[in-house]
């Protein structure tokens, strides 16, 4: 069970692994003010840059699931190199299902809702380990123009218009779901490009440095292709927010 190497490839420089800039989680992180002590569940985590940060300044405690072992190592490496490897652990497996064995103050899932079949499934997902009073954080893209045509759509990683909602749409559905959307920090197209635009510079670098591996082809054929793509229909089209919901 791992993620296909492509993923790492793309995301090897990543501390976080989707469109926020570590200061974008550094102000989510104040915006919310944790106590110390509270703890965590991060499903689908990363590199676990989050808990990590978090722990160190706010003093929270937790755990990180996720399905890569490239990810997990790093996320460990970070732990001890902020010196929070006592209060953070780290498990690898699919973090569809993943429940805690004791309900959390802060549960999360920043930017993988596929682990529950799309953000309503995650959003009941993440209620299953949330203490009374506790906290979601749930990443999750939106549409920040109106998709011109079927193109614009699979080129944003849907397979449907409906598939993703624009941003009002987006918080009117948290509150059908039974919460209140009590903070939200969403990516700019800055923050986009510092996701995406890095990417191609790490396929570069492996690409000379790996140009018989049987992915450089393919990785090639990405590198030449992103960068128009990216700038025609990502960056225009596809907004990303992290969105803090408290159970009504």
């Amino acid at each position: 069970m791992d993620l296909p190497r492509a993923f790492t490839i793309r995301e090897s420089s990543h501390r976080v692994c989707n469109p926020f800039t570590t200061e974008k989680l550094a102000l989510l992180g104040r915006a919310i003010s944790p106590s110390p002590g509270t703890r965590m569940l991060d499903l689908a985590c990363g590199k676990g840059e989050m808990l990590c940060t978090w722990a160190r300044d706010h003093g929270v405690s937790g755990t990180g699931v996720d399905i890569s072992t490239v990810f997990l190592s790093a996320a460990r490496a970070r732990a001890a190199e902020l010196g929070v490897a006592d209060r953070i652990g780290f498990v690898h497996g699919g973090a569809a299902g993943y429940v805690a064995d004791d309900p959390v103050g802060i549960a999360a899932c920043v930017g993988a809702t596929w682990i529950g079949s799309g953000m309503p499934g995650t959003v009941e997902l993440l209620r299953r380990s949330l203490a009374p009073g506790g906290m979601m954080l749930v990443g999750e893209p939106y549409w920040r123009r109106e998709p011109p045509d079927q193109a614009t759509v699979e080129a944003c990683h849907a397979e449907r218009k409906d598939d993703f909602l624009p941003l009002p749409e987006l918080l009117r559905r948290f509150g059908e779901l039974g919460c209140d959307v009590v903070e939200m920090v969403l990516a700019d197209q800055d923050s986009w490009d510092r996701y995406v635009a890095a990417q191609w510079l790490n396929i570069r670098r492996w690409l000379d440095a790996n140009p018989d591996d049987e992915l450089a082809a393919e990785m090639r054929a990405e590198l030449a292709a992103s960068p128009v793509k990216y700038a025609t229909y990502e960056r225009e089209y596809l907004g990303w927010g992290v969105f803090v919901l408290m159970n009504h």
